[in-house]
């Protein structure tokens, strides 16, 4: 009984939290002028970019010690 009463209540916030949201703000007055500027509006992806082959780098690094490590356990 308790765990269908702790369900029910958990959907019912639930669906008050969502039937709360705002409505989503109107579209730009620009938005039918097409392709004027870049996609993403020029954002910058340099940070970005970096971070992501310093992850991919480090993952590489650690599965290749990772593997090497193993192969010394085996001879």
């Amino acid at each position: 009984m308790k765990k269908a009463f702790f369900i029910l209540s958990f959907l019912t916030v639930f669906s008050v939290t969502l039937m709360a949201q705002p409505a989503p703000p109107p579209p730009p007055a620009s938005a039918n002028e097409g392709g004027n500027g870049p996609i993403g509006g020029g954002a910058p992806i340099d940070g970005g970019l970096a971070t992501a082959l310093l992850m991919v780098a480090g993952f590489g690094a650690w599965k290749w010690n990772k593997a090497h490590k193993q192969a010394e356990l085996k001879s």
